[in-house]
Order: C-alpha cells, then structure tokens, then sequence
C-alpha cells in the first residue's frame, strides 16, 4: 500500500514539474527570444547610383600629330572615377566599342577637370576616344569622337582679277608639319560653270567641278613651314565669291 502511494506521488511531482517547465517556456522573455529567432531578417538597403555619366569630355584641339580633350569627372567612386584617368584612342569606331586595338593612349593630371593631349598620331585621321582608369576599369559609356588630326599641310586661295568671262587667281601651299612634306595635292569644286584654262606652278588633274592639282616637279618637297604658289587662269560666266581649297597628299 505504501509502496502504491509513493508511486503515485512520485508521478504526481514529476508532472508537476513538467507542467512548471512548459510553463515557464511561455514567460514573456521567452517568447520575446522565439519571436526574434524567427523573424525574418531586415535586408540591407542597396546603394543606386544618381542617373548621370561619371565622365565625360570632347575635343578642343587637333594638329597634325596631336589631339586634346577636355574632359570632366561628375562622379566619384563607386559610382565614378578619381584622377587620374586613362584615355586610349581608336582608328573606328568599332574598334573603340569593342575595346580593340587602342592605337595611342594618355594619362591625364590629377585634376577632376582638366585636358589631356594623346600624341603620335596620323596626320589627316579620324580618331575616337574612350574613358578607363589607370587600374584597369574601363568607362563603359562614353565614345567620343571622330576626331580628326589635321593635315600636313594647308592651302588658300586668292582671286587676283577678274573680267566678264573669267578670273585669275594664286593659291598658296604651305607645309605644316614637322617635317619636309614630299610632295602635296590641293582639290576643291567648282560652284558654277568655272573651267581651268591654263595652271602655272602645278599639274592639274581632275575633271568637270571637282578640280586637284597636283605639285611641279620642282616645288613638291617643302620644308617645316615653307610654302609655294601655283596660278590659275580660269574661265567662268561669273566669278565665285571664294575658292577654299584643302591640301593633301
């Protein structure tokens, strides 16, 4: 008999003491820390970049050989670049959107806006631009260009006289690169009804309103800033306002 109440009274204090321990896990503190282990978690804003291009420039000057681009940098990393950057030239346009083949490169100071002058190039060229850093990120925005160096040499044109049935006129040739030009053609079109007659100091070539002419055999090589003339006797029903030739080679 005693030995059945203290069985029973054992269960009865061991479900009492079960019951005090569920008890407890329903205490304001734990549920607190069930609830904060099972929330869902407050994700980390992203950063968004304002919707302006980080970099961007034109070209403010061309010679021969050179050309020089102003350029600005809007934004800061990360959504930008700090100084200094890195400009690489291309001969196409596709070359420069694929990033292929740069053919000259510059780096710039450490001014946010400054220019930058990328030499060694091709006189008489069209050339495009792209933006990168000096660590390898490439601006994947602008393309620049074409820019285009300009010749070797340049050429004007003067109207001597002119009467009812025609004009004279002297066009000097001048050599504006570093070095001896070895030879030099100047072309231009015709507004009107205008015909070459006769040419002195060159060799004309060309027919109908697209007129060349070409150097003597004696005054082709020109030196760093030398220049030559050539004469032209031509026959027109008016005589135009200007001639404005272009030299080449």
């Amino acid at each position: 008999m005693l030995r059945t109440l203290g069985a029973a009274l054992a269960a009865t204090l061991t479900l009492t003491g079960l019951t005090a321990s569920a008890g407890a896990d329903q205490s304001p503190a734990a549920t607190a820390m069930t609830a904060a282990a099972t929330a869902t978690p407050t994700p980390t804003p992203t950063f968004a970049c304002p919707p302006a291009l980080p970099v961007t420039g034109q070209v403010t000057g061309a010679t021969a050989t050179s050309v020089t681009i102003t350029y600005w940098m809007v934004l800061s990393p990360p959504c930008g670049y700090d100084p200094p950057l890195l400009v690489s030239l291309f001969t196409s346009r596709e070359d420069a959107t694929a990033w292929r083949n740069p053919v000259a490169e510059a780096v710039t100071g450490p001014e946010r806006q400054g220019k930058v002058t990328v030499t060694g190039l091709a006189p008489d060229t069209d050339y495009w631009f792209r933006f990168g850093d000096t660590h390898g990120t490439r601006d994947p925005y602008v393309i620049g260009g074409p820019a285009r160096t300009s010749g070797t040499c340049s050429a004007t044109a003067t109207i001597d006289a002119s009467w009812g049935g025609g004009f004279v006129a002297t066009v000097t040739v001048r050599n504006d690169g570093a070095e001896p030009a070895p030879g030099w053609l100047v072309s231009w079109r015709w507004s009107g009804d205008e015909r070459i007659q006769s040419v002195w100091g060159g060799v004309a070539e060309g027919t109908g309103q697209d007129v060349a002419v070409r150097n003597a055999s004696w005054n082709g090589t020109l030196p760093p800033g030398g220049s030559t003339t050539f004469g032209l006797l031509v026959a027109a029903g008016a005589t135009p306002g200007t001639i404005t030739p272009k030299c080449g080679r």
